[in-house]
């Protein structure tokens, strides 16, 4: 199994495919798997999308319900996954690459823009997730899910989930950044809109008019539009390709 072992983390990554690379984050927030791309409800499998022309990179996120593992701490936060995401890319000898994200995967990416912009040739940002009321929000439906089915984590205690819940949405409307950092953001992005209330299509949309150097999609799920919107993806990626 392609596995490596960082800072205590036993992460699970596949590649598919030969190409300049794409590093890829599946929706379902805490719960973002390899295998949720291959679920027939999502638009956009990346895997059998790109690994024709690129080298498709997929991961099992820590302590999603796949086969990434680590203990679960008050400290961790979007800078715990983005090491997580950099040991990935480090192990494999990649030092430049596309990004390619849904759900959490639009903090996942503009977090690790935010870190380690020199590594990032463009994203793919699909209905991020986001914040519209200023205050935090109490723990959400699927958060407790998630953590409901951590019981192979004694040292998940509530003291140490909600600290976890805090640093994961207390912050910026994007919740890994906040509007000044993606305004001054100068990775190319192509950004799709979400719209439900866990997707904002308001997160989206503010995302691609801060970002200096975006494109925007307001409708890319079915029938037509995502076929055009597959189209503007792959054209997108060729066109920032190295």
């Amino acid at each position: 199994m392609p596995t490596i072992h960082s800072h205590g983390a036993t992460l699970y990554y596949e590649a598919h495919g030969n190409g300049f690379p794409i590093l890829t984050f599946a929706p379902m927030g805490l719960q973002s798997t390899i295998d949720v791309w291959r679920h027939a409800s999502a638009p956009v499998n990346p895997i059998t999308e790109f690994a024709a022309r690129y080298q498709v990179i997929a991961m099992d996120q820590r302590n999603a319900g796949g086969r990434s593992h680590a203990p679960i701490t008050a400290d961790d936060g979007w800078d715990t996954y983005t090491a997580d995401h950099v040991a990935v890319l480090d192990h494999l000898g990649i030092e430049r690459c596309h990004l390619f994200g849904q759900c959490i995967g639009g903090p996942f990416i503009l977090n690790l823009i935010k870190h380690h912009p020199e590594r990032v040739a463009s994203a793919v940002i699909a209905q991020p997730i986001g914040r519209v009321a200023p205050e935090l929000p109490t723990r959400t439906e699927r958060f407790n899910l998630w953590a409901s089915e951590r019981s192979d984590h004694p040292e998940a205690t509530e003291a140490v989930l909600d600290a976890f819940y805090r640093n994961l949405y207390a912050e910026g409307f994007a919740y890994a950044v906040d509007r000044d950092f993606v305004s001054r953001c100068q990775v190319p992005a192509l950004v799709l809109a979400g719209n439900d209330a866990a997707h904002p299509y308001a997160i989206a949309e503010e995302i691609a008019r801060l970002l200096p150097n975006a494109e925007f999609i307001a409708e890319w799920k079915d029938g037509a539009a995502l076929e055009a919107a597959r189209a503007r993806m792959h054209g997108f990626l060729d066109a920032h390709t190295p």
